[in-house]
């Protein structure tokens, strides 16, 4: 795998114009960050709004990933992400003509839909590599194209000030906000172009049903339901942010509105997901244990998403400020400390992913990232401002490593649950990231960096003794491309039908 990754042809040409695809969407996703500041002193923002605005930026992703993982299954990755790559063109536009609060969080919320590319990656990954590889070749696409966020951080700002002429002396966010949606909506065409859903000769499997995962167990079912209802609940914290106090985006009359609608799009998807699995639930279907997955398994792995990509988007969004408030520096020396935090996904969730594909075990490497993840967060927990600032840098890189390595882990297990529904599954699970961004990020905006990094400890301390207890070794984990070719075609009677 590694020998060939720097070849342009075949399977690793995919994979990397697959990985740069999500790199731009990561770009446009994270190109308020870097202007949070200036753009709050411009439009006259209250520090309540400015970091309302970054939880507003996760929160559609919630939904959009689930939608864009039905989509995917059933149309493919390759138009899916390029029109997800055009679309980014409008919040990215939106954002740079903004004029007020209001008109950004808009902008920021459909923005958010760009975040949720992610999701499509996996799949056409997951068609191009073999299952004794999908580690490292994920972990691949997810690192490189994370460090969009360093892109976007390190970037931007030298654009933007390069550009000031442009805008009177000042530094042109506008611009270089706005550059971001072109550029990535110009790939988005030339991605159409150029890659295929599947190697020559290979099926694209879609799953027999689409509007909502298709279970194989009754207690999948209700695990599933309650999975939903955990994102309608991430939503609806956002709403109840949008009403407090400095905000006002929404009046407590439209907040109770906005739950009413969540909880009738909550009742919808229950709908939606009974339709699809409506024969199981009657027992009129029975899968043979060939064929059978345990959400349970999904539900654990949304979990160790909560607790490293979750973990991973509150510290990038919130790690500036912690930087330059606990020991009094500069703003832009803060930022490029900060930029290492996702500068080192770059080598961190690839050894996240070939850590998983060599161990021989995907279950231990999770239990071992997820402790690693814990203890991290933990040590950060402790840091003042009588830190030596070298200590406090590597204490954070140390919980990045392995929140970050966690990322790849997690991706390593997630194509490999049911084929022909990995974009559903991998919505589900990222969509879970974004949850805990949500949640993480509400915790910070009511209390403080050190409350924060304790909760994100916690709760990888917890989800390390779930995996070592509760995780299952996937089937066919470390199977070559024939093989697994050979298994699925064995297994494909296994449906069975009952009248």
């Amino acid at each position: 795998m590694l020998k060939g990754l720097f070849s342009l042809q075949g399977r690793y040409r995919i994979l990397h114009q697959t990985w740069f695809a999500f790199f731009l969407t990561f770009v446009c996703w994270f190109n308020f960050a870097p202007f949070a500041t200036t753009i709050g002193k411009e439009l006259h923002l209250a520090p309540e709004q400015v970091k309302t605005l970054g939880i507003c930026n996760l929160a559609l992703t919630i939904p959009a990933r689930i939608i864009i993982g039905m989509l995917l299954d059933k149309f493919g990755p390759r138009i899916t992400y390029s029109i997800l790559l055009m679309f980014a063109a409008i919040p990215c536009l939106a954002t740079s003509l903004s004029q007020d609060f209001n008109q950004l969080v808009i902008s920021r919320l459909l923005m958010g839909i760009v975040g949720s590319g992610f999701v499509v990656g996996i799949r056409m990954v997951s068609e191009w590599f073999p299952p004794k590889e999908m580690g490292i070749a994920q972990g691949i696409y997810g690192g490189w194209g994370n460090f969009g966020a360093f892109g976007a951080e390190f970037a931007l700002p030298i654009i933007a000030v390069s550009t000031s002429f442009l805008d009177g002396g000042a530094s042109n966010w506008r611009l270089t906000i706005a550059l971001t949606g072109i550029i990535t909506a110009i790939y988005g065409v030339i991605y159409y172009n150029s890659v295929k859903n599947t190697p020559p000769g290979k099926e694209y499997k879609k799953p027999q049903k689409n509007g909502s995962l298709e279970v194989t167990s009754i207690k999948s079912f209700w695990a599933m339901i309650v999975s939903n209802f955990g994102l309608i609940f991430a939503l609806g914290l956002l709403a109840w942010r949008l009403e407090q106090k400095n905000i006002h985006f929404l009046t407590l009359s439209q907040m109770y509105l906005t739950w009413f609608a969540l909880l009738g799009l909550f009742a919808y998807q229950s709908y939606q997901a009974y339709q699809v699995n409506k024969e199981l639930l009657t027992g009129h279907k029975i899968y043979s244990p060939e064929q059978r997955y345990n959400f349970g398994q999904v539900a654990l792995l949304e979990f160790t998403y909560i607790t490293n990509f979750g973990s991973e988007l509150a510290v990038v969004s919130m790690l500036p400020a912690f930087f330059e408030k606990t020991f009094g520096l500069e703003h832009v020396v803060a930022g490029m400390i900060a930029a290492t935090y996702p500068f080192l996904n770059l080598v961190s969730r690839p050894s996240g992913g070939l850590i998983s594909d060599k161990l021989g075990s995907r279950k231990w490497t999770m239990t071992i990232i997820s402790a690693g993840i814990a203890i991290g967060y933990l040590m950060a927990h402790f840091i003042n401002k009588d830190w030596p600032i070298p200590l406090a840098i590597a204490v954070t890189m140390f919980a990045a490593y392995f929140a970050q390595a966690g990322c790849g882990a997690t991706y390593g297990i997630v194509p490999l649950i049911k084929k022909e529904a990995t974009g559903q599954i991998a919505g589900n699970v990222g969509a879970y990231g974004n949850f805990g961004g949500v949640v993480y990020l509400t915790i910070y905006s009511l209390t403080n960096p050190s409350t924060l990094f304790a909760t994100m400890g916690i709760a990888a301390m917890i989800c390390a003794f779930m995996c070592a207890f509760f995780l299952k070794e996937p089937k066919g984990s470390f199977a070559s491309g024939d093989e697994s070719e050979q298994e699925n075609i064995h297994h494909q009677p296994a449906l069975l039908t009952e009248e």
